[in-house]
């Protein structure tokens, strides 16, 4: 038995999700033309109905929402409370001219505590949480011809050693695809709410979040160990496209029908 080593990780998990669904999420119009992105469908179920029951399987408490475009839809949607989760929201005025740098600054007064950071476009597996409810973490996947975005260097520790723009046509390292959901200690996030205070304030509005997360990993006042999410049922789901790849990969789920013989006179 390791009841100490078991209690101290019940103490370390993370408790509160931040959801960033500001975006008018434009590449998958018609779609969200009078919706945001994260009330999508794949197949029955919406990409938030599928986050919130993966936040329920996994005993979080609390959700915060940085809204923007069509903002009511997820208010009238999930109201203040689902299940034992507590939601509560922060709206963004700039999101029309502003990029998840700004949503992620907005967060900066409602949480102080540790939580896990999540964009309004992923679908994934329930267990895939398991090792991400703990603080200073980052999901990756191993760099595929069909992904892009960010990518990161990870070293015999699984710790993240360096951000990049896309791929590298260096062969000295390894190249992982970031999948935008980060854990964070508290002092972790004081440190980086300080940084893009410094970046707000300088006006650099319309950059991605992973600029501030690279600059603090360059000079170690970040530290994130990476979570591995290969061979692992998850989508980031951008464009049409990709919402047809990820109803394959999440299908709808078969009502089961309870035959009932008829009663015998």
């Amino acid at each position: 038995m390791n009841n100490d080593s078991d209690n101290k990780c019940d103490q370390n998990r993370i408790t509160t999700a931040l959801l960033l669904a500001a975006g008018t999420g434009s590449r998958l119009f018609p779609l969200t033309q009078n919706s945001p992105k994260c009330l999508t469908l794949v197949n029955d179920k919406s990409i938030l109905e599928r986050l919130l029951n993966n936040l329920k399987s996994q005993g979080f408490k609390r959700l915060v929402i940085v809204t923007g475009h069509k903002k009511e839809c997820i208010m009238d949607y999930l109201g203040e409370k689902s299940g034992n989760i507590c939601i509560e929201y922060v709206y963004s005025p700039l999101y029309k001219t502003t990029n998840n740098i700004y949503s992620l600054w907005m967060a900066r007064n409602i949480i102080n505590e540790p939580f896990v950071l999540f964009e309004s476009d992923l679908v994934m597996n329930t267990t895939l949480l398991d090792d991400m409810v703990y603080p200073d973490r980052m999901a990756v996947a191993l760099m595929q011809p069909w992904l892009n975005g960010t990518t990161v260097s990870i070293n015999k520790d699984n710790m993240v050693t360096k951000f990049q723009k896309g791929t590298t046509d260096s062969c000295d390292d390894i190249q992982y695809k970031t999948v935008n959901i980060y854990s964070f200690s508290l002092l972790s996030w004081q440190a980086i709410a300080k940084r893009l205070n410094q970046y707000i304030s300088e006006g650099i509005v319309n950059c991605y979040y992973e600029t501030v997360f690279a600059e603090m990993t360059d000079n170690k006042s970040l530290a994130f160990e990476s979570v591995s999410f290969d061979h692992k049922p998850w989508y980031e789901i951008d464009t049409l496209k990709d919402l047809a790849k990820a109803e394959l990969l999440f299908p709808k789920e078969e009502k089961k029908v309870v035959m009932r013989e008829n009663a015998m006179p």
